[in-house]
């Protein structure tokens, strides 16, 4: 399972993010944005994501699911033992994209990828 530790590791790349809290929980935002928090539970990360929110659940009920408290907002409940690093650190990216300003996410967008 991913600790919160791996998952500030994950999100280190996107510009500008913050390490902070929300309800109490150990959270990351960008600009004062919130992208993901931590749930009580330490075992369940709170995501920010767009309009796939319906097709991760379906396709992976195991990672992805919702509670009747997220139900009408754009947010995902991922069960950290079941996701591994690298679709997290997309999902984070994605997260990043949908609440960054228009032009940071642009300079995100022009950094050259860099091959191994």
């Amino acid at each position: 399972m991913l600790t919160w530790s791996e998952i500030l590791g994950l999100a280190a790349a996107l510009p500008e993010i913050e390490e902070s809290t929300s309800y109490g929980t150990p959270a990351l935002k960008v600009r004062g944005r919130l992208i993901a928090r931590l749930r009580e539970d330490g075992e369940t990360l709170v995501l920010r994501v767009g309009p796939e929110r319906e097709a991760l659940m379906l396709a992976e009920p195991q990672k992805f699911f919702t509670t009747p408290h997220y139900e009408n907002y754009p947010w995902v409940l991922v069960r950290l033992a079941h996701v591994g690093a690298d679709e997290l650190r997309e999902l984070l990216t994605e997260a990043w994209h949908l609440r960054a300003p228009r032009r940071l996410a642009a300079q995100l967008d022009n950094v050259p990828e860099t091959r191994s």
